[in-house]
């Protein structure tokens, strides 16, 4: 019997699955996506973003010899379902960000969660034949020009030991199909003590003729499955179970003659619940069956939005990043309704509890595109965050700043009202005044009107700081996003002080160098300064200045006020895209750059859009048009990011940048007009109607925009129009 933690619950009953003939694999070699797909689907790539970063000239500088490169797309290739609670995929390396690396060419295991963000990638396993290879491990070569994938599935040929290998999935289950060339001492290795998190516990054991079960307990979480094999087990050996070094064997009898189907349910509360999970979402379907029941769920996503026009490489690249950009967050809920909450307790809701976005990179793109073409999810997500504010006192943020706020005050005003809006109100005022919570040095900021900057003498890329002009910006940002749910609720009081306090993005400009840059206690401006050194976190979160000085989405009028007009304004913002890189500051998360403008990280991935505001927008539309040819679909194979996809903001850029119409400030309900990159872009939102963007005219200069016939006064529209069908003509010369 296992060893388990004391809430793993325990199983007696044993499900037998039938073997179902199933078809050979159709794919396409070298990275290619499967034949016969879907007429959107054809275009998604999931390969798009898995490859390295390491021409200077891409990069900004030459990367240290111990480095892969940049970090790129870190993003994996394997097979999801949308916010799935299963991410189904190959792990070239673990403790790497998503675990592949398109130009390794070895594979370890396949894991069964994953995200780009070097955690999870939990239950990893690999068929093999033989024992353990010339370097004592399990793992085996493969060649590029076996390995397939489209959007709910993934395969390959693992080289050393003969077997195809073919992977599929459900919301909660795995489903693996092995095609052993070589009939006898067949297995299945468990590497049940690696995974991208340090494993604390682990545990495995044979529970029928062709049944197993077990958990991987990390400090994070423990993740329980049940898996059943298509035939049945000859043995299972367990080598030391719960240590570091341990795995399980799993063991095929030999003369077997049929590909040998793996179905692997999993749950982050029991056992009992993953087969559970596993029964009702695959059941005795064939592996055909749930792969196209996949490629489906994915063609009616991706069919949510059509393009026209456009070259082969835009139509891949949009595609592949609106698929990208609906892998996370990812599902915490089993079907019976349980999930673990955030105290840890095994609780029951009558919604699905999915994971904390990445809200530090989302929240500005990714999220506003998840809330208006899967509102049901995105609510789910909110009613989830609540669900952690209830039990903690505060709704929760990801890495840096605040911006739940602008997530669910934007979701709110795009029609997202099913939860507790004023509950949910209640907990961001709490965030928003009270120390010990989502906002570190809330008292500070409160009391100053900015967050002081301690000076450090020689400061370098990683000298320990608060980030204190960063996180000045964003709560600023923040307070404004509050203040919108306060008008909308009618809490005139804390509106006028949160709209007050918006304004102190103010307080950490220096007019003196037209920057904003870090201040002491004492109010004095630090004294070594460098506006283009990179930081983590001394001054600026993962920038330099000339990355985070353009940032006041909430006031951008205001910030040109600020830096003493438009021509003042735009002369700035002409140095930021031309005053070169110093190929000598090498910050490994920071990279792809025009000028200083850097895309490889989020923090300044609105600014080019800032010459509109000073009424210049073909000064941004020609800086918008080159990072989209520069920075997506990059080096060799181009399969490359400028920088970390971030569980989908890179890609949703992307998304939102093609089609023509951006949300510059994820707290309103409105979008920012550029030209597309496509003749014409058709929205088909949930509610049943459409948006047509029509791209007229040869050239890429912004003229005029008409909207249902009529000019349109300044260059935002309104969300309505996605709610209400119409069409946005975009008139260029």
């Amino acid at each position: 019997m296992l060893k388990r933690p004391s809430y793993c619950l325990l199983l007696s009953a044993l499900a037998v699955f039938s073997c179902t003939k199933t078809t050979p694999p159709a794919g396409t070699a070298n990275g290619g996506r499967s034949e016969k797909l879907g007429s959107h689907l054809q275009y998604a790539n999931p390969f798009m973003g898995t490859g390295p970063l390491n021409d200077p000239k891409d990069m900004g500088y030459t990367t240290p010899p111990d480095w892969r490169g940049a970090w790129a797309g870190l993003v994996f290739p394997g097979s999801s379902l949308p916010n799935a609670m299963v991410q189904l995929s190959p792990i070239t390396e673990f403790h790497t960000g998503a675990g592949y690396d398109y130009e390794d060419s070895v594979i370890v295991a396949f894991a069964h969660t994953n995200k780009g963000h070097w955690n999870l990638c939990h239950l990893p396993v690999l068929p093999v034949t033989g024992g353990a290879n010339a370097k004592g491990d399990y793992s085996s070569r493969f060649d590029k020009k076996t390995e397939s994938a489209s959007p709910g599935y993934y395969g390959v040929m693992l080289q050393d030991y003969g077997v195809q290998v073919e992977l599929t999935s459900t919301l909660r289950a795995g489903f693996h199909r092995y095609r052993f060339a070589q009939k006898d001492n067949r297995s299945i290795v468990f590497k049940l003590a690696q995974s991208n998190e340090r494993v604390t516990n682990w545990a495995m054991e044979k529970v029928g003729d062709a049944a197993v079960q077990g958990f991987q307990e990390t400090g994070r979480q423990t993740v329980f499955f049940y898996g059943m094999l298509s035939e049945n087990i000859q043995n299972l050996d367990v080598r030391g179970p719960g240590t570091k070094d341990g795995l399980a064997v799993l063991h095929l009898p030999d003369g077997g003659k049929k590909p040998v189907e793996l179905r692997v349910g999993i749950s982050f509360v029991s056992i009992e619940n993953a087969k559970q999970n596993l029964a009702q979402e695959i059941g005795s379907r064939s592996f055909e069956q749930v792969r196209r029941a996949a490629a489906d769920t994915w063609e009616t996503m991706l069919a949510r939005v059509d393009v026209k026009g456009g070259t082969p490489k835009q139509k891949e690249m949009f595609y592949s990043c609106l698929y990208r950009s609906f892998l996370w967050p990812a599902l915490r809920s089993d079907l019976n309704g349980e999930y673990r909450d955030t105290k840890g307790n095994v609780v029951k809701a009558d919604f699905n509890y999915y994971t904390e976005p990445s809200l530090w990179d989302t929240y500005r793109n990714k999220d506003v595109l998840m809330s208006m073409l899967a509102p049901e999810a995105s609510t789910d997500v909110i009613k989830s965050l609540h669900d952690v504010g209830k039990k903690t006192g505060f709704i929760p943020t990801f890495f840096h700043g605040d911006h739940g706020a602008a997530f669910i005050a934007g979701a709110y005003q795009r029609g997202l009202t099913n939860f507790d809006v004023q509950d949910v109100y209640r907990l961001l005022l709490r965030n928003a005044n009270v120390e010990g919570g989502t906002r570190p040095h809330i008292k500070e900021y409160i009391e100053k009107g900015y967050i002081a900057t301690e000076e450090a003498p020689n400061p370098q890329v990683e000298t320990k700081g608060k980030a204190g002009v960063s996180k000045t910006l964003e709560y600023a940002f923040d307070d404004y996003a509050v203040a919108q749910l306060a008008k909308i609720l009618k809490d005139t009081a804390n509106y006028r002080t949160l709209m007050a306090r918006s304004k102190n993005y103010r307080n950490v400009f220096d007019s003196g160098t037209n920057f904003m840059r870090g201040r002491l206690a004492n109010g004095q401006w630090v004294k070594n300064f460098n506006p283009e050194y990179p930081y983590y976190e001394y001054m600026y979160r993962e920038a330099n200045a000339w990355q985070v000085s353009f940032f006041a989405p909430h006031d951008m009028p205001g910030l040109v006020k600020l830096y003493g007009g438009p021509q003042a304004f735009e002369a700035k913002l002409d140095s930021l895209f031309t005053v070169p890189w110093n190929p000598s500051y090498i910050a490994r998360n920071v990279s792809g750059f025009i000028g200083q403008y850097c895309h490889g990280n989020q923090p300044d991935h609105e600014t080019p859009f800032s010459y509109y505001f000073i009424d210049k927008p073909e000064k941004s539309q020609r800086r918008l048009d080159e990072i989209m040819e520069r920075f997506y679909g990059m080096g060799k194979n181009q399969l490359g990011y400028s920088g970390m996809d971030d569980a989908g903001e890179m890609s949703a850029w992307y998304v939102f940048s093609s089609t023509g119409l951006y949300p510059f400030s994820a707290a309103d309900a409105r979008y920012i007009v550029s030209v597309p990159v496509f003749e014409e872009v058709q929205w088909h939102m949930p509610g049943g109607k459409t948006l047509t963007v029509k791209h007229t005219g040869t050239g890429r200069n912004l003229r005029s925009i008409q909207v249902n016939g009529t000019a349109n006064q300044g260059y935002f529209v309104p969300y309505a129009l996605f709610r209400d069908g119409g069409e946005v003509a975009v008139i260029t010369q």
